[in-house]
């Protein structure tokens, strides 16, 4: 059930390249590119959101033929050489483009793409803006630094890593804050997101500025949602590493094939936005889906990223307070239709999905990704 505002709602002009545009709500683009935003199957404030859902929802959950071989052509679809859909998919696909905010819709099935199709010009192979949606993709990269000794754990205390920003008289409970709990959104920090998105990037340090938020809860209480949280994890590794986030996606993740980022927003420092902000096709993330649906493997049988990584992410920690779906690290747990589903979720309801029990023949499952763009209200 709907309880609130979304917690995703940053506003991001268009067209931004150097700096952040001041304002309520204003936030970084360095992008040239539109906002891609997808319709949320939990966002239940309006008709267009929840029919829209239903659409996003029935692409996701498998409502394909077994892929054969062929290919459709024409601007408004185009198919994987080894996907076809039954009727009744196309028909859904052919009822979604009276979905005015509707782009993209792209599933896939056992690693294959079986429905592809773009409204009104837009193409699941072009790179647009991901929003919170991207946050997997940090907490993959934290996993793997992790396993390769740049991070000790989980558990590992944050005021070391950043000593030099933290305030001049720090909360006693910054000495207790953890990288899990940075993943999880139960730093008990005061949130960066929704109202406060604004302020903060248009702040001259967003690493002091996080920091700087009264803590409302203790570390490891509430989920209290921050794009400031996942921001301190680019922070740490950037400086662990010597490299920038963008730096070590292209090298930890370069082997996924499909998968690029073709650039990110900066804050006034040169951080990578940590969880926003990140130019990606909706193919691209679905390549990342992929490498979560085999276990961190790629399709060539190189290891990325460890099963026990992706296990401990999907292991709910806390619940959201809008939706009361789970969270991990970086990822939301549900159930929809009788499945079990995790996903990533951004700004106006960026989702891919992964749905573990339809993946036959596998322990992971099958990623999703459904894109609408947010409504104008």
């Amino acid at each position: 059930m709907w309880r609130g505002g979304n917690p995703h709602a940053q506003a991001g002009p268009a067209n931004l390249r150097t700096r952040p545009r001041t304002g309520p709500g204003a936030g970084p683009v360095l992008l040239p590119i539109d906002e891609f935003d997808l319709m949320s199957v939990s966002v239940m404030d309006s008709h267009l959101r929840v029919k829209a859902g239903i659409v996003a929802l029935a692409v996701c959950m498998g409502l394909v033929a077994m892929p054969v071989s062929g290919q459709t052509s024409g601007a408004a679809a185009s198919m994987a050489s080894a996907g076809h859909v039954d009727a009744a998919l196309e028909d859904i696909l052919d009822d979604a483009e009276s979905l005015l905010p509707l782009r993209v819709v792209l599933a896939a099935r056992q690693g294959r793409i079986v429905a592809e199709r773009g409204y009104r010009g837009h193409t699941a192979s072009a790179a647009t803006n991901i929003k919170s949606a991207s946050k997997p993709v940090v907490s993959a990269l934290v996993g793997i630094a992790i396993d390769k000794g740049v991070l000790e754990g989980t558990e590992q205390l944050v005021a070391p890593l950043l000593a030099r920003d933290l305030p001049a008289d720090p909360d006693p409970r910054m000495r207790r804050l953890t990288i899990g709990h940075l993943l999880s959104m139960q730093a008990g920090l005061g949130s960066t997101s929704g109202p406060q998105y604004g302020p903060w990037v248009t702040s001259r340090n967003w690493v002091r500025a996080a920091l700087a938020r009264p803590f409302e809860d203790e570390p490891g209480g509430r989920m209290i949602y921050s794009t400031g949280s996942t921001h301190l994890l680019s922070a740490i590794l950037t400086r662990q590493t010597g490299r920038s986030m963008l730096q070590l996606a292209r090298d930890w993740l370069g082997a996924l094939d499909g998968f690029e980022i073709t650039a990110w927003t900066r804050d006034p420092q040169g951080l990578s936005l940590g969880g926003n902000e990140m130019a990606m096709s909706p193919r691209s993330l679905l390549a990342f889906g992929e490498l979560y649906r085999n276990g961190g493997m790629t399709p060539s049988g190189e290891r990325l990223v460890s099963r026990e990584w992706i296990e401990a992410s999907w292991q709910p920690r806390t619940e959201s307070p809008w939706t009361g779906d789970g969270h991990g690290y970086g990822w939301f747990s549900t159930e929809l239709a009788g499945e079990q589903v995790r996903y990533g979720w951004g700004f106006g309801g960026q989702m891919l999905y992964v749905v573990p029990r339809l993946d036959r023949g596998h322990d992971f499952g099958q990623p999703r990704f459904c894109g609408a763009k947010r409504p104008s209200w």
